[in-house]
């Protein structure tokens, strides 16, 4: 059995080295159903995992194991302490932050439809967003969503988050005579609640799916935000238009104040928060600084990290414990050398190695393709029980 995973492995490893260097993912399906593989994975996997194996998959596939409390995908059995904390959350706590989150989203979507009234969203390269309008709106909308962005946190269980800047001395590059504004922000991905992080702090614009501009209230919101959106479940490949939009995007940003900064997380999927995965490149096409910003969630009980377990457990879990801990890090502007513009990889490659030394993270060459044959191996685990 683990000859035939090891197999798949290796046959998502070459699909997954075709597309090195793509910021876009075309298999959107779920990672963590049984069916959210292929039915030879799933044949391999899910009839004939044991206890055993696992711990081998996990030495594997650290970058996205869980080591809280609650278990492998938040189904591990809880001690008698941890399950009243739990049951008492879920009929106290949980319903206050979910009400509290709800009014948070409509004020702020209700914010949105106002300030976008008798407006015609800008439509070019297929796609639509309010992010270029100017004067008052725009004021509005960027100051009310960061703000409200931060509630959002707050309501959450973020009730503070320390954050910090670095200093690190890059003489051995050339410097520009004055500070140059980024063209993107780089950041590691741990979580959902990564992207209200940045909402937060810079109200960027996003890659999202297509789908996310059809989801009522968000939609507009992302729209709003600028976000570029990308056909993941589209069997054809639209990565080179949608990498044309977002190199430009970031070359307007650098050049333009008024332009709204990109956001990109050039992992391109989540890990548990201690590991740093490969970059893409489609973050450094442009040739322009980036701003590196790293991420990490402090847990005692439940880790706040989407790393393999299901979106609704994750969310219901998060709601009922009664404090998280976010802590964010700040590095200087990385300005790529000569060499590092004309290589994108390599300019990609000396930013992660940065930020993984300087955010004590581990360096891992795994990835989305890894991911799924771990996400199977779970399904496989409980399938059984």
């Amino acid at each position: 059995m683990m000859k035939g995973m090891e197999s798949e492995l290796k046959d998502l490893n070459s699909k997954a080295a075709k597309s090195n260097g793509n910021d876009t993912v075309r298999d959107d399906r779920p990672l963590l159903r049984s069916d959210s593989v292929s039915s030879t994975t799933t044949s391999t996997t899910a009839t004939a995992i044991t206890a055993a194996e696992l711990q081998e998959l996990e030495k594997k596939f650290a970058a996205y194991v869980r080591r809280d409390v609650y278990g492998t995908m938040g189904r591990g059995e809880l001690a008698a302490k941890e399950k009243l904390l739990l049951g008492f959350a879920l009929v106290t706590l949980l319903p206050i932050r979910v009400i509290l989150a709800g009014i948070v989203l409509a004020v702020y979507y209700v914010i949105c439809r106002v300030c976008t009234l008798f407006l015609s969203p800008n439509r070019e390269d297929e796609q639509e967003d309010y992010a270029h309008m100017g004067g008052w709106r725009r004021i509005v909308i960027v100051r009310c969503g960061k703000a409200l962005s931060r509630v959002m946190l707050f309501v959450f269980g973020f009730y503070w988050i320390p954050e910090s800047t670095t200093s690190i001395n890059q003489e051995d590059k050339p410097q520009p005579e004055k500070t140059e504004r980024p063209g993107v922000i780089i950041s590691n991905h741990v979580s959902y609640l990564d992207i209200l992080y940045h909402m937060s702090s810079s109200f960027p614009s996003f890659v999202a799916k297509r789908s996310v501009a059809k989801l009522p209230l968000v939609g507009l919101i992302s729209k709003c935000l600028g976000c570029i959106y990308v056909q993941r479940e589209s069997k054809s490949s639209d990565f080179k238009g949608v990498s044309a939009v977002v190199t430009e995007r970031i070359r307007e940003a650098h050049q333009n104040e008024s332009a709204p900064l990109m956001m990109l997380f050039p992992e391109g999927t989540t890990t548990n928060g201690d590991f740093l995965l490969p970059f893409k490149t489609g973050g450094f096409l442009a040739k322009a600084p980036v701003l590196p910003v790293i991420l990490k969630y402090h847990y005692q009980r439940f880790s706040p990290a989407w790393d393999s377990i299901s979106g609704v457990r994750h969310v219901i879990f998060l709601l009922c414990q009664f404090v998280n801990y976010m802590e964010a890090t700040q590095l200087p502007l990385y300005y790529p050398s000569q060499q590092e513009k004309d290589d994108p990889k390599l300019y990609a490659d000396n930013v992660r190695r940065l930020m993984a030394s300087e955010g004590n993270l581990t360096l891992s060459d795994i990835g989305l393709a890894e991911k799924r044959i771990y996400h199977a191996a779970l399904n496989g685990l409980f399938s059984q029980g």
